[in-house]
């Protein structure tokens, strides 16, 4: 039975590198690093955004933000940041991955989704009236 190239391709970071993990981390935090996978790039901005939607959650839910400026700035902030580090500090060609609109999209909602449940939980549980 053949192996598949990704195998192949695993076995031989294995090898030279040890755990592609620590290969993984370490491309994110390298300036202009190469993403020979189209793929972990984007996964690389989906978790990051995931992790930015609860922090920003817990920041709200703690200072206490209410309403649609609370709303309003968490895009602001999650698509400048997002935009800033493919741009800037990656450097990656946009086009590559389906143009700037694409990589702005990808895991936008989700983190959107994470941000509002942390930010309600936290602020009910602070600042109720029960």
């Amino acid at each position: 039975m053949a192996s598949s190239p990704k195998k192949k391709q695993l076995a031989k970071q294995l090898a030279e590198n040890g755990l592609p993990l620590k290969s993984l981390l370490s491309r994110i935090v390298t300036p202009e690093a190469t993403w020979p996978d189209k793929d972990e790039f984007l996964d690389v901005i989906y978790w990051m955004r995931q992790i930015l939607g609860v922090i920003i959650g817990l920041c709200w839910g703690l200072i206490p933000m209410k309403g649609i400026l609370g709303i309003i700035i968490f895009f602001l902030i999650n698509l400048g940041i997002v935009y800033l580090y493919y741009s800037t500090f990656q450097r990656v060609e946009d086009e590559e991955y389906g143009g700037s609109s694409e990589i702005l999209k990808e895991g936008l909602m989700t983190s959107f989704s994470s941000f509002l449940v942390v930010w309600i939980v936290l602020y009910s549980s602070l600042y109720s009236d029960l």
